[in-house]
């Protein structure tokens, strides 16, 4: 089975102006547990104060889900998210060159290294370990089969192939992430962004060539343009494909409303899947056609996601909108 990691709580929180109150973030997660997600990125224990505590909550509720925590390649990122009772441990490492040389001002050497030191303070705490190859879309092919070599070697249970600044296409995508999870012991996770508009193709791009667990976040709530959606990769799973992620679709559309009430983003009218007017029809042929047969201009029944139909009585209505005379 496909496993979803959502991490509306922190990537998607990331959003520049979103900040969600310990009260959103622990009801954000609930609600999350409740629709079937099979893994919660809670956030990052090191930043302290209100996001510590929340997340403190969150780690110590009764979940399905396993909840996960973001940290640096810091020790002391690690040593706040283990004092909060944190077992699954996510540490991120920038594998391109670009990101070693400009952010870090780093090599290749040093960030194996520091992969074998963290790995070590993780797995000795008792914590399982996952490991996050920030910027793997811009990392040289050779240096990222090292890097996700020595992080199997190192007892990681999956690498993250991120797509940080959203470059990837989905066709490109799927020849790299097969080529990965074939040579790969460990399972691949896909983390794709928006940049380009392609962030839930490249999801399932990466999904299709083998990777096992794909990241999302609610309404594609995330830095700059955004991550996968939650809705759109699940429903495009389904529809598409026939893959059934375990999600109960029929709280998609009440999880993107109460995400975007929290976050102050409103969700736009056109957003697919839960979108106000995701169901919405004018024009008289289409009205005509959903009368008949809602099949015929609409990809599935709205109820399946906690959405509805609506018929808009407008410039292009027909006969088939106007209401009976009394």
């Amino acid at each position: 089975m496909i496993k979803i990691l959502d991490t509306t709580l922190r990537d998607g929180e990331q959003a520049p102006g979103v900040a969600f109150s310990i009260e959103e973030k622990v009801a954000i997660a609930a609600r999350l547990d409740q629709a079937g997600v099979h893994f919660i990125e809670a956030g990052t224990p090191v930043m302290g104060g209100a996001e510590k505590e929340a997340i403190k909550a969150i780690v110590s509720m009764n979940f399905k889900a396993e909840v996960i925590v973001w940290n640096r390649a810091l020790e002391r990122d690690v040593e706040e998210s283990l004092s909060i009772g944190a077992s699954n441990i996510h540490v991120s490492f920038p594998v391109s060159d670009i990101m070693m040389e400009k952010k870090l001002r780093r090599n290749r050497e040093w960030i194996l290294k520091r992969l074998k030191e963290m790995a070590l303070f993780v797995t000795s705490s008792g914590a399982t370990l996952s490991v996050g190859a920030e910027d793997a879309s811009r990392a040289d092919e050779i240096f990222l089969d090292e890097f996700i070599k020595k992080a199997a070697d190192m007892g990681a249970v999956r690498v993250r192939y991120c797509d940080t600044v959203g470059i990837c296409e989905p066709f490109g995508l799927f020849e790299t992430i097969k080529r990965m999870t074939e040579k790969a012991r460990i399972p691949i996770e896909i983390h794709t962004h928006n940049d380009f508009g392609l962030a839930v193709a490249n999801a399932l791009a990466g999904i299709m060539a083998g990777a096992g667990f794909v990241d999302t976040t609610v309404a594609g709530l995330g830095e700059r343009a955004g991550n996968a959606a939650l809705e759109d990769v699940v429903m495009g799973l389904k529809m598409l494909y026939g893959i059934d992620a375990g999600i109960d679709q029929s709280m998609l559309t009440g999880l993107a409303d109460m995400v975007s009430a929290a976050s102050g983003r409103p969700l736009p009218v056109s957003k697919s899947i839960v979108g106000g007017m995701a169901f919405a029809h004018e024009s008289g042929i289409h009205v005509d056609g959903i009368m008949k047969a809602p099949i015929t201009y609409e990809p599935f029944d709205p109820v399946i996601v906690g959405n509805m139909r609506r018929i808009v009585i407008g410039k292009h209505s027909g006969r088939k909108a106007t209401p009976p005379s009394p």
